[in-house]
């Protein structure tokens, strides 16, 4: 798939992120919205997957440890052939599948999200799984900025360089935001690559919303031995400018069908 395309696709994965959320009157649009190049380039042209088969044993794994995202997660995975993309206009009502934290009964998703923190050590499981299985497959994941202030991530990284994972490959959404302000406000985390070398992994930092940069971190990644950490540079809202950097808008939907309107507009001139 050409990155023009991938850019077309990342358009109406937005899209859905606003709408569905809007429709909801609930869900978590900032996060999503500053994710959405890095899990479309993952699904659309990077994991080893197959829609059909949602359990094949051999596919490639992702786990989304900032389980709260999940509108750019179901947006991808609907258009990626999943589900039916009639499905997210379910987002969030009662008895759908598609809730407000991932659940691994959704076809395409692999973990269940619980409390933030917890999807490193779940991506650990998986990776050290396929070696124990004898089995080729990658497990990729998406921590957030705001999660890395626990420390249970810690742990978990600890154990993926001690353990020689070669097969994790992990994105950290850094937007710079989290529930209640900004990350530096609440617990600085400093120098991530650094922090993330120190402990034993292949680091990088890129630009999260550049199709060109997620596609030479990952060709980057495979010439890497051990666990592997792309800390992404991202904007929290990106393509809604009422949305940009602004933590409002962490867990909060366009309040107004104007204001709906307007994110449309937005995304759709990006």
């Amino acid at each position: 798939m050409e990155t023009q395309d991938l850019y077309k696709i990342a358009k109406e994965v937005r899209k859905w992120i606003v709408t569905i959320t809007y429709e909801a009157k609930s869900g978590h649009p900032g996060g999503s919205l500053s994710a959405t190049e890095i899990i479309t380039y993952l699904y659309f042209r990077e994991m080893n997957i197959d829609p059909s088969k949602p359990e094949w044993p051999d596919r490639d794994r992702f786990v989304l440890s900032k389980g709260h995202a999940t509108p750019v997660m179901y947006s991808v995975l609907a258009l990626r052939g999943f589900f039916s993309t009639e499905k997210l206009h379910e987002f969030r009502k009662v008895n759908s599948m598609l809730q407000g934290h991932v659940v691994n009964h959704v076809p395409g998703v692999d973990i269940t999200a619980g409390s933030l923190g917890q999807g490193l050590s779940n991506a650990v499981g998986l990776a050290l799984g396929a070696r124990l299985d004898n089995k080729s497959y990658r497990v990729f994941a998406m921590i957030g900025d705001g999660e890395s202030e626990e420390g249970s991530i810690w742990e978990a990284a600890l154990s993926a360089a001690h353990l020689k994972l070669s097969n994790l490959i992990v994105f950290l959404d850094r937007n710079m935001i989290q529930l209640d302000g900004f990350t530096d406000e609440i617990i600085s985390l400093g120098n991530l690559e650094e922090k993330f070398r120190a402990f034993g992994w292949a680091t990088t930092t890129i630009d999260g919303h550049s199709f060109e940069d997620i596609e030479r971190a990952l060709k980057w990644a495979k010439t890497q031995e051990g666990p592997k950490m792309i800390v992404a540079r991202t904007v929290k809202g990106k393509g809604v400018k009422f949305m940009e950097n602004n933590p409002e808008y962490h867990g909060k939907p366009a309040p107004t069908e104007e204001k709906l309107k307007e994110a449309l507009k937005d995304i759709e001139e990006m």
